[in-house]
């Protein structure tokens, strides 16, 4: 007969952190945050994830009786500093395209449940996050993230991955609670660049720096463009100023040489520049929420990057994107970096393409002018 602790060391065996059971009822909490903030999360409706549904559990899977979580650190390495400020870590390793990291140790864990005649289903929809502090594996930052009570020294750099089955184990005793120290003053909610957090444990996902960066369906508004900094895709910021995170952040770690051999693929430059093949070779596999038709919105980013740092050095290939791409909000993205940046061949690089200009265009620009005086 299979037992749990059989089951705890089969996951740590594939090389999983830490692993917790909870019940496979429904997260009323969920459920009523997610109707009383229904404008807020339309986008994920809209991207196809039905995140209400996914907070009955049963509904998905009516065998279901046990909710096995697995907690995976995704920072045991350490990062590139050219990638670190720009990409969030949790993207910089993920495998859910190349299928050659995490996801066979997931394959490893559940073909080992099925070797045990045991079903296992894993939910896109469900509150994966939620389901941790429900299995006692740890508790929320007034950033909104999860945070363990095991793994990574108690920080946040974890992914939880929950998977519903159809078999019963005794649950683990829930951790539901928000767990930052008394002493830290809001100190996420005071970095947030665009103001995302609203206060303690909300967050308002459309000015979120993720979300932002890989959703955002228009030319990211004037007033974040700034506050955005250097991020491309996905934020860390809270938590990088996480006092819960210093012990984990500040040590030595190996080199994650698989991240570090991509790299080059990364750079703003070769993001700005790259066409449709190198897109689908090199950067869609690897962080893959923006398909082709999204390629756009990858070179939008790279664009404001090059504008806020600053950096006469891409001017160059700012004015080649001013000039020739064909995405107008790309187009205008290069105009403001090229004013934030400015100087006098700036102000000449635009002055050259306004008369061209029309519309949303040749109101960028104008703007841009202004900045680079």
């Amino acid at each position: 007969m299979l037992s749990k602790d059989d089951v705890v060391a089969a996951a740590r065996g594939f090389g999983f952190d830490d692993i917790g059971f909870t019940s496979p009822e429904p997260f009323l909490s969920q459920e009523k945050l997610l109707t009383e903030r229904k404008d807020r999360y339309a986008w994920a409706t809209q991207a196809g994830l039905d995140l209400i549904a996914g907070s009955a559990p049963l509904t998905i899977m009516p065998q279901a009786k046990t909710i096995i979580v697995l907690i995976k650190n995704y920072h045991s390495h350490a990062f590139p500093p050219s990638l670190t400020g720009l990409f969030g870590r949790c993207y910089l390793d993920d495998d859910r395209v190349t299928k050659d990291g995490l996801s066979r140790q997931i394959k490893k864990f559940r073909q080992f449940l099925s070797d045990k005649q045991i079903e296992s289903k894993i939910p896109i929809n469900l509150p994966h996050r939620l389901a941790a502090a429900r299995a006692g594996l740890g508790n929320f930052g007034k950033n909104c993230l999860f945070y363990a009570r095991r793994a990574a020294r108690g920080s946040s750099w974890v992914v939880p991955i929950a998977l519903m089955i159809d078999r019963e184990f005794s649950y683990d005793e829930p951790s539901i609670r928000v767990g930052c120290p008394d002493w830290c003053r809001n100190v996420c909610l005071a970095a947030c660049p665009t103001g995302a957090l609203k206060s303690p444990g909300e967050i308002d996902p459309g000015r979120c720096i993720s979300y932002l960066t890989y959703y955002g369906n228009e030319l990211t508004p004037l007033k974040l463009r700034e506050p955005m900094g250097m991020w491309v895709y996905g934020c860390d910021r809270c938590q990088e100023v996480c006092p819960r995170n210093a012990p984990w952040l500040n040590q030595l770690l190996p080199m994650n040489e698989r991240v570090a051999a991509k790299a080059e693929n990364f750079d703003l430059i070769s993001l700005l520049q790259m066409d449709l093949t190198f897109f689908e070779t090199k950067v869609w596999p690897h962080m893959f929420y923006m398909n082709s038709q999204d390629l756009w919105r990858w070179q939008m980013n790279a664009a404001r990057a090059m504008g806020n740092s600053g950096d006469k050095i891409y001017l160059p290939c700012l004015e080649q994107a001013f000039a020739n791409n064909g995405s107008d909000n790309v187009r205008a993205m290069a105009a403001w970096s090229i004013g934030k940046i400015g100087g006098k061949t700036a102000r000449a690089i635009l002055e050259k393409g306004r008369p061209a200009a029309q519309g949303r265009l040749l109101q960028e620009i104008d703007a841009a002018l202004g900045l680079a005086e």
